[in-house]
């Protein structure tokens, strides 16, 4: 697109063409991990609720022949495979990226002829309502999602705004279309699940209802609004659960063209007669807080029946976005994989509140949004390493809503806590520590939050002070989490000292020399953990002696969780230098993390995570998984610099590529590829609440950065090439800078930044 600049000069007239890049084209939606599941080739706006994907797959959570977990569902996070034969249908919620899974709400599916609710098997997609698609006719871009189904020769558009999905179906003529909406469906699914659903058709084109599910969110509600494009000649549903008592609805057919459906299993139809070269659209909007929420958030951000319209508005915001850095790489894929990874890391946290600010809160009540933009799914043991850090720098406003939205989770918890893994008005306690606080921490320090210091303060304190949360009420007892008293206990022993530093850090902006020493003190708590006569952090017992058995290369019953003691050991950030001398100085760690990135994990230590896969492990280093990402920058702290170089940029040219495979781990709702945008621009934080950012090797030839303040920072490589991974002087607006880092407040002001490569 280019956009034409007239200015009426004095003398004259002066036409200016400002070229504007589209930016989209560089975004492969299909880049994912195929084993882990999250891909999310869909249709949404940037950080909006509704994300419409097809789903490819119905696998349940529980493998019944056995009796246990099924572990195929892991595979499945996101609800798409890329390499499935078959699509089930298109949900309006999904995760990008996550190890776990919920969601996949109300899924639509176009059919034709005989009626079929069942939505069959992938082997046999004939015997229910999916179908088998042409793979050369599946398309995905920001915004717009296309697709082909073979069975009943239906084109199916997807695309989206913060709210509703927009569904465009070429349907070839006939006098039975079906629209099937399957309010069953969803993604880690089981039997119980489904709690209660309840439709109403309001008359011949509008339908609404909402559905609640018992999940990874306990108590989970979801209102929607439904409107077609034309009148339905009929509709009907088919309850799937056994109830006993049906009350005096019994008088009725409830099955056929009865307009209230209600019950804790239910798929419903919705027919139509379709002309020569009609197209059936609908309108599907979403709320947390009631149907006429959903009403009022379609009729206001798709009141009309353009497709072309919305799905041009989606790629106008998501191009907004991309472009807050603009970049020049070495190669055509490099450019593909940043602005991809630009694309997963602006897909969540989603807005969760009405256009009028309503959104349910975590007390199930209906609150109102004052001064701020409320935020859900919250992955924050993932998310603080580099996502948030990255909104401080390009997505400031953003963030600042992001942290109210996380003290507002803090005043309406009955613990009260800040949120640990949030999603939907529910805290679903996922993995450990309380990194709400870094997030936080970080705000405050880079001057992006805009609240009372005090207030953020208080909430953190009481986070990290609530004794029934995983251990906490031993590690503030004794220092650390003893192992016999609960598990994963050098890990969390780590993660709560570090966050107690973060905590400390936001003591001392406020001025509160009691809680700042309290916690400064608290965080030195890893020193509890750390076993000298075998060098690695190790689990303690309650009687104060290191367990005796003991594998650092394992991960399981070994006080660690999704890491070892290789890897989640090197977990000191608030104090790196104090993590060489731990480890016996500056030559002996670079040694031992040399031998990290060399020697080679057995597959027996690996074949029971289901979160670490061979294709994210380089040498016991496992960058498929968030634990030790910073550890690559830690040779800036050895006095070897060139060291982090060469890894950085080896992690950037292996780890991520330009394929359906080409993600190494769980994306975990943006964090891996925020640390691939962070590394190609040639800087990290390894430390979120300090001012600090770590240098590496830039990947990118040049890059123009939005520092969202009406200032840009550019980035230049001098001497760039595939070969030239080291990097012999960095300037700074002119300036040389001394060491391998650089610090937040320095780039802030924007200007230019140099790297000299060799």
């Amino acid at each position: 697109m280019r956009k034409i600049v007239i200015s009426f000069l004095a003398f004259g007239l002066t036409i200016q063409l400002v070229a504007q890049t589209d930016l989209t084209k560089f975004v492969n939606p299909f880049i994912g991990t195929q084993r882990m599941g999250h891909t999310f080739p869909g249709a949404c706006a940037p950080f909006g609720m509704v994300q419409l994907s097809p789903d490819t797959d119905t696998i349940g959570y529980w493998d019944e022949e056995n009796n246990r977990y099924n572990k195929k569902v892991y595979e499945y996070c996101a609800g798409y495979q890329y390499n499935d034969p078959t699509i089930v249908g298109f949900s309006h919620t999904h995760f990008s990226g996550t190890g776990h899974s919920d969601l996949g709400d109300f899924l639509i599916m176009p059919t034709t002829g005989a009626l079929q609710l069942n939505p069959g098997t992938q082997v046999h997609p004939e015997e229910g309502y999916r179908s088998t698609y042409n793979k050369e006719t599946e398309t995905a871009e920001p915004g717009y999602y296309r697709v082909k189904l073979t069975e009943d020769n239906i084109t199916c558009e997807l695309t989206a705004t913060e709210r509703v999905g927009f569904h465009q179906y070429s349907i070839p003529e006939t006098d039975d279309a079906h629209i099937i909406l399957d309010l069953i469906n969803g993604i880690y699914n089981y039997d119980g699940k489904d709690v209660w659903t309840f439709v109403r058709v309001e008359n011949d084109t509008l339908v609404t209802g909402y559905r609640q599910t018992s999940g990874w969110a306990r108590t989970r509600t979801v209102y929607f609004a439904m409107v077609f494009s034309k009148p339905m000649k009929s509709y009907g549903h088919k309850k799937y659960d056994e109830s006993v008592y049906r009350g005096f609805y019994r008088k009725f057919n409830e099955e056929e063209n009865f307009p209230e459906m209600a019950g804790r299993k239910i798929r419903a139809h919705f027919d139509f007669k379709i002309e020569e070269h009609e197209q059936l659209k609908v309108k599907f909007a979403i709320s947390a807080v009631s149907t006429e929420g959903a009403i009022k958030n379609l009729q206001n951000e798709i009141p009309g029946w353009n497709f072309g319209k919305v799905r041009a508005e989606a790629k106008e915001k998501w191009n907004k976005e991309l472009s807050k850095i603009k970049i020049k790489t070495m190669t055509p894929d490099d450019k593909t994989v940043f602005y991809t990874a630009m694309y997963h890391a602006f897909i969540s946290p989603v807005i969760y509140e009405d256009v009028d600010g309503q959104y349910r809160g975590l007390d199930q009540n209906i609150h109102q949004s004052e001064g701020f933009t409320n935020y859900t799914i919250f992955s924050l043991w993932d998310t603080y390493r580099a996502l948030h850090p990255l909104y401080n720098l390009i997505q400031p406003q953003r963030n600042n809503n992001m942290v109210h939205s996380m003290l507002a989770h803090f005043d309406q918890s009955v613990h009260p806590m800040l949120p640990v893994w949030s999603h939907y008005s529910n805290e679903n306690w996922c993995m450990i520590g309380y990194h709400s606080v870094p997030v936080i921490s970080d705000a405050i320090e880079k001057n992006i939050f805009t609240c009372d210091i005090n207030r953020a303060l208080n909430a953190c304190v009481q986070t990290a002070e609530y004794k029934p949360y995983d251990g906490l009420e031993y590690y503030m007892e004794m220092g650390y989490v003893p192992e016999d008293k609960n598990g994963s206990s050098v890990s969390k022993t780590l993660e709560y000292a570090y966050d107690d530093w973060a905590i400390a850090q936001i003591a001392k902006k406020a001025g509160n020399k009691e809680v700042y020493d309290q916690f400064m003190n608290r965080s030195q708590n890893y020193k509890h953990v750390f076993d000298p006569e075998i060098g690695f952090m190790r689990p303690k017992l309650s009687d104060g002696t290191f367990r005796k058995a003991f594998d650092p290369l394992d991960t399981h019953g070994q006080g660690f969780i999704e890491g070892n003691a290789w890897n989640y050991g090197l977990y000191i950030p608030q104090d790196p230098e104090a993590l060489v001398e731990l480890y016996g100085g500056k030559k002996k760690f670079t040694k031992m993390l040399d031998q990290l990135f060399t020697l080679q994990l057995d597959d027996k230590h690996i074949e029971a995570n289901e979160d670490i896969t061979r294709d994210g492990i380089i040498g016991l280093y496992v960058h498929g998984n968030e634990p030790g990402h910073h550890i690559p920058y830690l040779y800036n702290y050895t006095g070897h610099p060139e060291k982090t170089q060469e890894r950085v940029r080896m992690i950037c040219n292996t780890m991520y590529r330009n394929a359906p495979d080409g993600l190494c781990g769980n994306d975990d709702c943006g964090q891996m590829s925020a640390w691939y945008i962070f590394s190609a621009l040639g800087f990290y934080p390894i430390c979120p609440g300090s001012d600090t950012y770590a240098l590496g090797s830039p990947l990118v030839k040049s890059a123009v950065i939005d520092l969202g303040n009406g200032k840009t920072l550019t980035i230049k490589t001098e001497n760039q090439s595939p070969e030239n991974v080291h990097v012999k002087s960095v300037t700074l607006n002119g300036h040389r800078l001394d060491g391998p880092f650089v610090n937040y407040s320095e780039l802030i002001g924007g200007g230019e930044m140099v790297f000299w490569m060799k």
